[in-house]
């Protein structure tokens, strides 16, 4: 019985000294890191494997510090409008943007009413940021594009998601004369 027992002792000793001799000895498959001077874009980011941070939108850090922010699809939503009415030209659609930013563009004269229109910013539940009007910079006693502008400044520490409301001004309150425009942005 005595036998037996240094038996399996020898052959307990003698697996493990096999399993360490391999662990050590046998060709281990390399890691290799991604090429960062190829990587260009959120997806090539992520598809290397890269850390992808939880932030709206997100982003993907290379070793060697470059962020790349993943492009979202970017909607604008119509209602009772089209771009044939207004246009948006600063900021683009799905843009990021300081606390401060300046809305520019062009709309047809009867999207105002005494050279102005109202313009709201939303965060990312509807509430509102900023309620204030877009001024007309030329004559808005017509029907051809008017450029508009309006200065906007986020109160308070938000950040994150937001979106812009350009509506068209309707003195007279019938829901039949309603429009808008939006589209989102990043407060950063």
């Amino acid at each position: 019985m005595k036998d037996h027992k240094v038996l399996y002792v020898i052959l307990a000793l003698l697996l493990t000294a096999i399993i360490v001799w391999l662990g050590f000895f046998l060709p281990r498959e390399e890691k290799t890191q991604p090429v960062v001077a190829s990587i260009s874009s959120f997806e090539e980011c992520a598809k290397a494997g890269l850390p992808i941070m939880e932030s709206y939108p997100r982003q993907c850090k290379t070793p060697d510090g470059t962020t790349f922010v993943e492009k979202l699809p970017v909607t604008i939503t119509y209602n009772n409008a089209t771009n044939n009415l207004i246009v948006v030209d600063n900021p683009v659609p799905g843009a990021m943007v300081g606390k401060e930013f300046t809305i520019t563009g062009k709309a047809r004269g009867n999207w105002f009413f005494e050279a102005s229109f109202p313009v709201q910013i939303l965060d990312q539940y509807n509430n509102v940021l900023v309620n204030t009007f877009a001024t007309a910079q030329t004559d808005w006693m017509t029907t051809d594009f008017v450029p508009y502008t309006v200065t906007i400044t986020i109160p308070g520490a938000y950040t994150g998601p937001a979106i812009v409301v350009l509506r068209k001004d309707n003195p007279s309150a019938l829901p039949a004369n309603d429009a808008s425009i939006s589209f989102p942005i990043t407060i950063n």
